[in-house]
């Protein structure tokens, strides 16, 4: 079996019917594009039967794809008794990654973010040595196709500006659903993480920089596909209402909590300059 390279987590709640064909649309083009080795986990969150059922079968079909194809990528299934949100997913099936990865990732389930661009994603990581962060952005510029609400375009561009006004973190785009960390950075803080809905982003955004990890915000195709489960208005408050929480959480975190382990030792990570995140995206474009 190869060595898995990327570790993506897929959150599902209610999915049955954009996920199925998302994950046929990764499997084939994982198919074409053989390395790096992806393991693709399906975290489904305390789904309805009905979608539980259609989430499990559509990850056993594209297994099947995957081992008739002799892919070394490969797709598997866990499950929350529950409905916890979109952080809780994520997190479940980060705690059952592949030992050896070396990159902890998470898309969306609604395929917004194509198969092509996320394993061109993929790929840019696994050759990276010089980044820990590597963020997804749904920014319009030459030879990119980002294709949003308006409504939704411009409460998200309302919400990164006041994120960034409290946690300093110069991403255009927290909130794009498609993110990739270096395992050896993110393992540590996995019991540190709190969020259990949107703001798992800004969470570890805001934790990575800490760590001054090395940030690369990539712009990418972004096609919205109906069935959020966002709530406009209701979620937006409860979002910018929750932001000003995470900061004094966060503020009063202690570095200590934020020491990784390596090989079962307790090690401090070397410092490095602090330098803001290196971007593909000129911060003087508008996005779509």
């Amino acid at each position: 079996m190869s060595t898995i390279t990327v570790s993506v987590v897929i959150p599902a709640y209610n999915e049955g019917e954009r996920l199925p064909p998302y994950l046929g649309q990764l499997v084939q083009e994982g198919i074409r594009n053989p390395s790096p080795a992806v393991e693709i986990i399906v975290s489904d969150d305390g789904s309805k039967p009905e979608h539980a059922e259609r989430h499990r079968a559509c990850v056993a079909a594209a297994q099947s794809m995957l081992s008739r194809a002799g892919s070394p990528h490969r797709v598997s299934y866990v499950a929350a008794e529950r409905n916890g949100g979109k952080g809780s997913a994520i997190r479940r099936g980060w705690r059952n990654v592949a030992p050896e990865t070396t990159w902890l990732a998470f898309v969306d389930a609604d395929g917004s973010v194509g198969a092509v661009d996320f394993f061109r994603l993929a790929a840019l990581a696994a050759s990276s040595s010089d980044v820990d962060v590597l963020a997804g952005s749904r920014i319009l510029m030459a030879g990119r196709q980002v294709k949003r609400n308006l409504f939704r375009h411009l409460q998200g561009r309302v919400f990164a500006t006041f994120t960034d006004l409290q946690f300093q973190l110069h991403y255009y785009d927290t909130q794009c659903g498609v993110k990739f960390f270096r395992a050896s950075l993110l393992r540590p803080l996995l019991p540190v993480l709190k969020e259990e809905r949107w703001l798992l982003d800004v969470e570890l955004l805001a934790l990575m920089k800490r760590h001054n990890a090395r940030a690369l915000e990539v712009p990418i195709d972004w096609a919205e596909v109906e069935g959020s489960k966002i709530v406009p208005g209701m979620d937006a408050l409860r979002m910018f209402w929750g932001l000003t929480q995470l900061k004094h959480r966060l503020a009063r975190l202690p570095d200590v909590a934020l020491t990784p382990e390596v090989g079962g030792e307790t090690v401090q990570l070397p410092e490095r300059e602090e330098a803001p995140p290196s971007s593909e995206v000129p911060r003087q474009k508008q996005a779509s």
